[in-house]
C-alpha cells in the first residue's frame, strides 16, 4: 500500500514537472489606458526616470528605497538602480530606445528576489484631444517561473501594478 502510494505521488509530480516544461518559454504582460493629455506631456512623464517618483506603482511600496540615477538625464543611455524591501527587492532599468513622443523602451535587470532579464515597453497613440498608453513587459521564462506560474499568475501580480502606475500616471498627466 505505501508503495502505491508513493507511485502515485511520484507520477503526479513528474506530470506537474513535465506540464511547467510544456509552458511556453516566454511570457507577456500589457496594460492599457487612455489619458487625456498629449503624448508629449506622458512621454516626458516616463522618460525621465527621476520623475517615476510621481506614478510608479514601486516607489510607494518601499518610501525607504535606495535608488541612484546615472547615464543620461533622459532618454536613450538613462539608468535607473533600486535597492529596496522584499516588496520591491533590487534591480536595474536602462533606456535603450526612446522614440519621442511615441515609444520607450527599457532592458530591465532584475536582481533580488529572484534574477531576471525582461522588457519593458511603453506605447503612446494620440487619439484625439488623448492619449492612449500601453505598458508591456516582455521576457524569457527559464523552468523556475514555468513551474511558478502554476500557481501564482505573473500577469495578475504585475498586471495589477502596471493598472495603479497606469492609474497614478493618468492623475499626473491630467493636472
Amino acid at each position: 500500500m505505501f508503495k502505491n502510494l508513493l507511485a502515485i505521488i511520484l507520477i503526479a509530480l513528474i506530470a506537474v514537472l513535465l506540464y511547467a516544461n510544456a509552458r511556453p518559454d516566454g511570457f507577456h504582460i500589457e496594460r492599457s489606458t487612455t489619458i487625456k493629455a498629449p503624448p508629449e506631456k506622458v512621454f516626458a512623464a516616463i522618460d525621465d526616470f527621476k520623475g517615476w517618483a510621481g506614478w510608479s506603482p514601486w516607489e510607494k511600496k518601499d518610501p525607504n528605497m535606495q535608488r541612484t540615477h546615472s547615464g543620461a538625464a533622459s532618454g536613450k543611455g538613462a539608468v535607473y538602480a533600486w535597492t529596496g524591501n522584499k516588496d520591491v527587492g533590487q534591480g536595474r532599468m536602462e533606456v535603450v530606445e526612446s522614440t519621442p513622443p511615441s515609444k520607450l523602451v527599457i532592458k530591465l535587470d532584475f536582481i533580488q528576489p529572484f534574477e531576471a532579464h525582461n522588457t519593458a515597453e511603453f506605447t503612446l497613440k494620440p487619439q484625439g484631444d488623448a492619449t492612449q498608453v500601453t505598458w508591456a513587459m516582455h521576457g524569457p521564462q527559464p523552468f523556475m517561473a514555468k513551474l511558478m506560474g502554476l500557481f501564482f499568475s505573473m500577469d495578475k501580480l504585475v498586471g495589477s501594478d502596471f493598472e495603479t502606475g497606469l492609474a497614478n500616471l493618468k492623475t499626473l498627466a491630467e493636472k
